[in-house]
């Protein structure tokens, strides 16, 4: 089915623009890309930009743009779209120019967020160039990375309906953990080019629209500078080195500073052949590690405890 092929971008509203490309440029590695009349641009590979940064009070993820590969196949998702009963606006010239792509119509999913439906993204004039990575960030046919979207109050059948039947986006597997007595992490994973997934969705415990965004690297070694550097810098870690069950991301998970968190990962899956896929079915979202640094913390300091005596 025809459907989008990568993530090409995202929006943020943020209430702090000097930290932000603190947290960006310094500690994550990106580039500055240009300034915007409201902000900035971030860049992480030739593309003109992947991350867009707004100044506002939301603290949370505002537009993400989904490229799709011609005219006809976005003709062919906005009937389907339409066909839905889901809203469907074409952009302006002044957005078009501004998000440097050369169709771009928008509509919004189930939980209200906004999704802008893109052709023609542009690169930049100059080459990606990262102060603090050995290596470069992982994008090329799986996009910009991956996002954990939250889903309160939307069934299952209402955010698949979407993002499978009318997007075009196929299952990758499926996590369902308990996290706390009576409390469960219910999450699903589409893919929809080699990435093993582009966008997760489920019922996740934080007050915003989106959990994580997930950025990846192609060393091994900018893991754990940047794991370093976020520790110098202090900002504030939520999850510890670690790897995932179903997309074998080895990575950690740093909160930005509008409260959302980035995940930091080299080594992930890949589904090369899409139509040989099995879905999984997992229990644990980890098989080693993403700790939550206050429970390390804990238990060094019990052992530390235990050692003095």
């Amino acid at each position: 089915m025809t459907g989008i092929k990568e993530l090409a971008y995202v929006v943020y509203q943020v209430s702090d623009l000097m930290d932000w490309e603190h947290f960006g440029v310094t500690l994550l590695g990106m580039q500055f890309g240009h300034k915007t009349p409201n902000g900035f641009s971030l860049r992480t590979d030739q593309k003109a930009y992947r991350w867009l940064i707004e100044q506002g009070p939301a603290d949370d993820l505002v537009a993400t743009g989904f490229e799709v590969d011609s005219d006809a196949e976005l003709d062919l998702i906005v009937a389907r779209l339409q066909s839905a009963g889901r809203e469907v606006t074409v952009a302006d010239a002044d957005l078009i120019r501004a998000r440097r792509v050369e169709r771009l119509v928008s509509t919004t999913d189930p939980m209200g967020n906004r999704v802008e439906l893109i052709t023609g993204f542009a690169d930049a004039d100059t080459a990606f160039e990262s102060r603090a990575l050995l290596g470069g960030f992982v994008t090329g046919a799986g996009g910009a990375g991956h996002e954990v979207l939250t889903t309160p109050g939307v069934t299952r059948e209402t955010y698949l309906e979407f993002y499978v039947d009318l997007l075009g986006m196929q299952i990758s597997d499926t996590i369902v953990e308990k996290i706390a007595p009576g409390v469960y992490a219910d999450l699903i994973f589409l893919h929809c080019n080699p990435r093993h997934h582009t966008v997760a969705l489920g019922d996740v415990p934080v007050p915003r629209s989106i959990h994580h965004f997930m950025v990846e690297v192609s060393d091994i070694r900018d893991v754990g500078r940047a794991w370093d550097r976020c520790l110098a810098a202090h900002q504030p870690i939520e999850m510890t080195l670690g790897m995932h069950t179903n997309d074998r991301m080895f990575s950690f998970y740093v909160s930005s500073p509008s409260g959302f968190a980035v995940e930091f990962g080299w080594g992930g899956l890949l589904i090369d052949d899409p139509a040989a896929w099995q879905i999984g079915h997992f229990d644990m979202r980890d098989s080693w590690g993403h700790e939550s640094p206050t429970r390390v913390a804990e238990s060094l300091h019990a052992g530390t405890m235990k050692g003095a005596h």
